[in-house]
């Protein structure tokens, strides 16, 4: 069986479908998400319409955006598993800065307005891998099935 541009659409924005939902449900078990990994879910929501708008008005220039937005999803997982691992910074204001230099009152006061979920911790892990790196493997994957959808409809 040959797969078609139609296929491919459904299978990467399905995939995007998956992600996002299992993103909601380990939210609904308790592992709230992180500005990150929020971030992480606004692409896919976007690949999930383009999917929609891709299977009812067939064009090859949608198949490209569903790209570009599983790839950024994919790179902010990259990004976000960095984090994780300390390999750099995360954005100032889900990870825990510097405190050198501060004055007790600075502290306090970065202490007090610190978010309750943090970017730089690790709330669920299996075998190394993280909800992170997951997203991060996935969502590439993802975008090579989009721009295979892309060849497809070029080919006719």
């Amino acid at each position: 069986m040959t797969l078609t541009f139609r296929h491919y659409v459904l299978i990467a924005a399905g995939g995007s479908l998956a992600l996002l939902a299992g993103a909601f449900v380990f939210q609904a078990l308790g592992y709230a998400p992180c500005k990150l990994c929020y971030w992480q879910r606004y692409p896919h929501a976007v690949a999930i319409a383009i999917g929609l708008v891709a299977l009812a008005v067939p064009r090859r220039f949608l198949a490209w955006l569903g790209a570009i937005a599983a790839a950024t999803t994919g790179a902010i997982g990259i990004y976000h598993s960095g984090v994780e691992r300390m390999l750099w910074e995360g954005p100032s204001s889900c990870t825990g800065g510097s405190t050198s230099g501060l004055s007790t009152d600075q502290l306090l006061d970065q202490i007090m307005t610190a978010p309750l979920i943090r970017c730089d911790e690790i709330p669920w892990e299996m075998f190394g891998v993280t909800m992170a790196n997951l997203n991060a493997v996935f969502s590439l994957g993802l975008a090579v099935i989009w721009v295979l959808a892309a060849r497809r409809l070029a080919r006719g």
